[in-house]
């Protein structure tokens, strides 16, 4: 067990994977269990999820910088981005960065018999080529090497071109101040940095982006209590037309999870996290860069920080480290002992 910004979790020493799966605090695990054995015993009642969604929902609101009436719920980015990227206009030209997670990509991609057309860019060309596109899709933190896109940059490019901006905080959210009011969609999961499970993801839209909500079911209906039969479609008059029916459980998890994210001084997390990241550079050579997510190259990386007990994920053909809030200065010199 370990104590980090006034929670408790049971992490183990070495765990550097926050990229790919977020730890919990301890309590938060606790009450996704609860929910679990009250499902097993009969005794959930449907709306008693209400209250977690609503809460979630807030909070990562809270944590991107809009309010709560512009979020929807689902359960990935890739399935909230689907509308938004089935309603670019035929002959649409999209870019998106070099090696950007499929996530982002493919919902664009897919529309390519409407003409839809989807550039790849280098990511330092991005904000130039965002300039003669009508859509950018991008992660504002690079799975693959925890690349930070160039924010100010795309913001000047909406203003200027009118460009839409399409954003993915999956690696960002939960370590990464920020303020993204701006941007047309922020889309982010939960299970990484939120620490919430998987099976939870938000969307924010901007009042002006026109999408049909193509998965809209009970959930999307302005009272989905009492919209559950019949027709015409009585859909919610905010962001909320587009919800997915939520995994309920899941929810009670993020409802843990994200209220005490969003509470923290964001700085002093991002702080801490890229100070470890920082310095696992440093030590290996490299220059800092200000990302929790560290993308190492040396060959049998994966290999010889699994040896020494550090868990971490193979991606993009080398190793990559990420370092939470939670992470301490033990866990970084695991790594560097490992990869010196």
């Amino acid at each position: 067990m370990r104590t980090a910004f006034g929670e408790i979790f049971d992490v183990p020493a070495g765990y550097l994977n926050s990229a790919s799966v977020g730890v919990p605090p301890l309590r938060v695990a606790e009450a996704v269990g609860e929910s679990v054995r009250r499902w097993g015993s009969g005794h959930h009642s449907p709306p008693e999820f209400d209250a977690p969604v609503a809460t979630a929902r807030a909070a990562f609101a809270s944590l991107v910088g809009v309010g709560a009436d512009r979020v929807a719920i689902g359960t990935a980015a890739s399935q909230l981005l689907g509308p938004i990227a089935a309603a670019v206009p035929d002959g649409a030209r999209v870019v998106v960065a070099e090696r950007e997670f499929t996530s982002v990509s493919f919902p664009f991609a897919v529309q390519a018999g409407r003409g839809v057309t989807v550039t790849e860019v280098p990511p330092d060309r991005l904000v130039e080529a965002a300039a003669e596109a009508d859509v950018v899709a991008v992660s504002v933190v690079q799975s693959a090497d925890g690349r930070i896109a160039d924010l100010d940059g795309l913001r000047a490019v909406r203003e200027r071109h009118g460009t839409r901006v399409v954003l993915d905080v999956t690696q960002a959210a939960g370590w990464l101040p920020l303020s993204l009011a701006w941007a047309d969609v922020v889309v982010g999961s939960g299970y990484k940095w939120l620490l919430a499970p998987r099976g939870t993801a938000w969307m924010a839209l901007r009042d002006d982006v026109e999408a049909v909500p193509h998965l809209a079911g009970w959930y999307a209906s302005e009272d989905p209590w009492t919209g559950v039969y019949g027709l015409p479609p009585q859909l919610a008059a905010d962001a909320r037309a587009f919800d997915v029916s939520p995994a309920w459980t899941c929810q009670v998890g993020a409802a843990g999870s994200l209220p005490w994210l969003a509470g923290l001084d964001m700085a002093a997390v991002h702080a801490h996290c890229t100070r470890l990241a920082d310095a696992l550079r440093v030590a290996l050579g490299t220059a800092p860069t200000g990302s929790a997510i560290v993308s190492v190259a040396a060959p049998g990386a994966i290999g010889r920080l699994a040896a020494a007990g550090v868990a971490a994920s193979a991606r993009a053909g080398g190793a990559r480290v990420s370092f939470h809030l939670y992470n301490t200065a033990d866990d970084l010199d695991r790594a560097v002992a490992a990869l010196r």
